[in-house]
């Protein structure tokens, strides 16, 4: 069974950079598409970015596109999301996501209910 474990979260100051992995375990990532979601404080969780399974297709959300980047590892088994320019409304828990069942398209509509497996979370705080 795939495991998730997100890490890499901290305080950045506003216009900088971060780096998140979400490791996997028990499985590798071969035939998953793997997303990152984030949710803000009150506010409904949001898919940000999603990779395909064979690492071709890339997905992002209007709020992060040009900003951010999502990768991925196979032999680290780690998926990976650079972030860049950071601003106080990326300011959220972020959390990945894994499901076999997912087809991405780079416009596709993200949604939560479509992942069966979920990591923790890791917290990304951009403040001065």
């Amino acid at each position: 069974q795939l495991r998730l474990s997100e890490s890499g979260g901290s305080l950045v100051q506003p216009g900088g950079s971060l780096r998140l992995s979400c490791a996997a375990s028990g499985a590798t990532f071969n035939l998953y598409a793997v997303a990152w979601f984030r949710q803000a404080p009150g506010k409904e969780r949001e898919g940000v970015a999603c990779i395909s399974e064979d690492d071709r297709i890339t997905y992002y959300s209007d709020s992060v596109k040009g900003r951010f980047s999502i990768s991925i590892d196979n032999a680290k088994k780690t998926v990976y999301l650079q972030m860049n320019s950071l601003n106080e409304d990326d300011t959220a828990v972020y959390y990945c996501a894994a499901d076999k069942w997912v087809f991405v398209t780079p416009w596709m509509n993200l949604k939560s209910q479509s992942f069966n497996s979920w990591g923790q979370g890791t917290r990304v705080t951009v403040s001065s």
